[in-house]
């Protein structure tokens, strides 16, 4: 379909909401967002009325003299967007792939999700933080230590109760996310991932773009809002059943395990929780993509996500996320040196013997359980990237 500068166009349906700094325009057909400056918005409107665009671009330049404004370029990009239904009366047909009907998790009440998260929700969950810092404070023995994992003698079962802990928790944590979201009466879904080198569960949040912006952060926070209170009923525990060993042992595991993914939502390079709420009280949507390139000066090894687009004003925000970024690298090789090495390398050790064993022995099958759960990791870490790999190529042109 050819564009000329005194094209007549109109769109499909389009939801338009004001955003922190612009306008988040929604495909009502595809559920796809994107962030406009107010000048798009106003082209729209005019394009909708049915204004060529050499008339469309005039008005622009009177009323935005320092921008740049090339209405046969901007017409063009919303074509391929798949955003364009009409031009010079020709119907542009659109294929709306059709989604698996996996329900949204919409069985979930929203009543339960304001049960949890509401007015005071936030309050709420912050004094428990402070709880949790308080306790570690007057109580430096509840401080999580690598070698609270070795509950145990044997390493299968340290590994299959840590690992079940863990998975537990994480599922709770998303179980955040989603009455949170429920909340707002938004459906959602919850799929494997990965954070880098880390295989993660993730909530679908593509939906918190059509709230208004002081709204989404009680949704990317409230998965770590059930950590904390995992976190603060952990270390009751301790100081409540201090005679019980078995009791104790567990809450440990629980503490380290929370305590490690709280922390590691401040590697905001991973885009965490977060680094989405960076994002979202900025204003700035793409801090990630600009953050790497303006580091990528000084560290040229640094990989980037492609193309970056910054909107007028956004270059002063660039600076101080790429001071979270570096913040986050160094958080990670925090975690890394106390916990994450430590952990393996003493683990290591403690097995490695059995090796030696006959294969009748629990302690061969304690030793090549441990090592085939790196196996297991790596498979499921392979698996997440390759589901990315193919929906990158899915959205590529043919």
């Amino acid at each position: 379909m050819v564009i000329t500068k005194h094209s007549r166009i109109s769109l499909y349906p389009l939801q338009i909401n004001k955003d922190k700094n612009h306008f988040i325009v929604e495909d009502k057909l595809t559920g796809e967002f994107y962030e406009m400056p107010e000048i798009c918005i106003e082209a729209i409107a005019m394009m909708n009325e049915g204004q060529p665009l050499d008339l469309v671009e005039e008005i622009l330049k009177e009323r935005y003299p320092d921008e740049q404004v090339d209405m046969q370029n901007f017409a063009v990009d919303l074509l391929e967007l798949g955003l364009v239904k009409i031009v010079d009366g020709n119907v542009i047909p659109k294929e709306v792939e059709k989604k698996k009907n996996n329900g949204g998790l919409e069985w979930i009440p929203a009543s339960l999700g304001h049960f949890f998260f509401n007015t005071y929700s936030s309050i709420f969950y912050s004094l428990i933080l402070l709880g949790s810092i308080i306790l570690f404070a007057f109580n430096p023995s509840l401080f999580p230590v690598y070698d609270d994992v070795f509950l145990f003698d044997l390493m299968i079962y340290n590994i299959l109760v840590f690992l079940s802990i863990s998975f537990i928790f994480v599922v709770v944590h998303e179980i955040g996310h989603v009455l949170a979201i429920r909340a707002e009466g938004l459906p959602t879904k919850i799929e494997l991932g990965h954070r880098l080198f880390f295989v993660v569960l993730e909530t679908d949040m593509s939906r918190v773009w059509s709230l208004e912006p002081k709204k989404r952060n009680r949704l990317y926070l409230a998965g770590m809002y059930f950590d904390v209170s995992v976190l603060f009923l952990a270390l009751l525990v301790q100081l409540l059943f201090v005679d019980h060993f078995l009791i104790v042992g567990i809450a440990k595991m629980v503490v380290i395990s929370t305590f490690i993914r709280i922390v590691y939502q401040f590697c905001v390079y991973m885009k965490t929780d977060l680094y989405y709420v960076l994002e979202n009280f900025s204003g700035c949507y793409n801090l990630m993509e600009n953050g790497q390139m303006f580091l990528k000066r000084w560290i040229p090894f640094l990989p980037t996500n492609g193309k970056t687009a910054t909107f007028k004003g956004e270059d002063k925000l660039v600076r101080p996320y790429a001071v979270f970024y570096l913040f986050g690298v160094l958080v990670t090789i925090t975690i890394a040196i106390f916990y994450n090495f430590p952990l393996i390398i003493h683990a290591g050790i403690l097995v490695s013997p059995g090796f030696l064993e006959p294969v009748s022995s629990i302690y061969f099958w304690d030793a090549t359980v441990f090592f085939l759960q790196f196996i297991l990791m790596f498979g499921l870490l392979a698996y997440s990237w390759s589901k990315k790999y193919r929906k990158k190529q899915k959205r590529q042109p043919v």
